[in-house]
């Protein structure tokens, strides 16, 4: 629960921009691999979203994501069956994980916040997963228990866990400091924490295409 503790000490605005810090760390894996055409939705319009959500808060920028999101709403993805590949799996959760942020704008909770945050841990539990499962030895497999025996912290987790949750631990920490106003994509604080993640993101992307070309 240390997790959930943390993220309820920020301040409502922080907590906003937490989830959002959590949805970058999986923007760079949505968009390295082509969405299935067949589900209808935008490239550009799901890029938008993440602007938008890294945007200052206003009215403005609340109401665009929205409007966004309706418009996002009405794709063949979400009236049609859909079954998903590994990697098209990450990719319907982090759009879910978009459509959840939408309802913290409409409803500020550290409940929704929360929901958005864990999905980001749930995603980084279920890659450690399929990485543990498979028939194959990971490139970085030395690399990554060399990582998690040198961790002062010792959760149990898995490599990406691990990554996700000292990531998450960075940006909470650092939102602690950025003035109220301050948004993340007008900040320098704000885009060396977008940065960090995107970091993240590739490390992912990587383990990702590995997963593919290994039939997994």
């Amino acid at each position: 629960m240390v997790q959930i503790e943390r993220l309820a000490d920020l301040k409502p605005v922080h907590q906003r921009q937490a989830a959002v810090l959590a949805l970058w760390r999986w923007r760079a894996p949505v968009f390295a691999f082509e969405l299935d055409a067949e589900w209808g939705v935008d490239q550009a319009a799901l890029e938008s979203l993440f602007q938008l959500a890294a945007s200052p808060a206003s009215e403005q920028s609340d109401r665009a994501f929205q409007q966004a999101i309706a418009e996002l709403c009405t794709a063949p993805l979400f009236t049609s069956e859909v079954d998903p590949d590994t990697v098209q799996l990450f990719q319907l959760e982090t759009i879910s994980s978009l459509l959840t942020f939408g309802e913290l704008l409409d409803k500020p909770g550290v409940d929704i916040a929360e929901r958005v945050v864990e999905g980001s841990a749930g995603l980084a539990n279920y890659l450690d997963d399929l990485v543990e499962g498979s028939f194959y030895s990971h490139p970085s497999e030395e690399a990554h228990r060399d990582y998690l025996a040198n961790l002062a912290y010792q959760a149990g987790e898995g490599y990406f866990a691990s990554r996700n949750f000292a990531v998450e631990s960075a940006c909470h920490s650092a939102l602690r400091a950025l003035p109220d106003a301050a948004g993340l994509l007008d900040s320098l604080t704000g885009c060396e924490l977008l940065a960090l993640c995107e970091d993240f993101g590739e490390e992912l992307i990587t383990t990702m295409r590995w997963l593919r070309a290994t039939g997994h």
